[in-house]
């Protein structure tokens, strides 16, 4: 196995943490609007925590898993504001089946 720092495998950690966090915010919009099971909001929101557990498994508190969290917590508001404020689709009836 290659030699690879843990400080690599950290940050590549709190990036999909904070990845995992942005997902788990667009399921929880959807399961409030009645479009996603709760259980794929649950399964996003059980792999931020991991990722979140992880950062600090071997290493105590630092300035990274501080970042790492709010940078998550930042990206969890953000897919949920991204769901919340969704344009309807656009109604192209009319433009497709045009009235004689």
């Amino acid at each position: 196995m290659p030699n690879v720092p843990f400080a690599f495998l950290r940050g590549l950690l709190g990036g999909l943490c904070v990845v995992f966090a942005h997902m788990a915010g667009r399921t929880w919009m959807g399961v409030r609007k009645h479009r996603v099971r709760p259980a794929r909001f649950y399964a996003w929101l059980l792999r931020t925590a991991a990722c979140a557990v992880v950062l600090i498994f071997r290493n105590p508190f630092d300035s990274l898993a501080i970042a790492v969290w709010c940078l998550a917590a930042a990206a969890f508001a953000a897919g949920a504001w991204a769901i919340a404020r969704e344009k309807p689709p656009e109604d192209l009836t009319d433009t497709m089946f045009p009235e004689r």
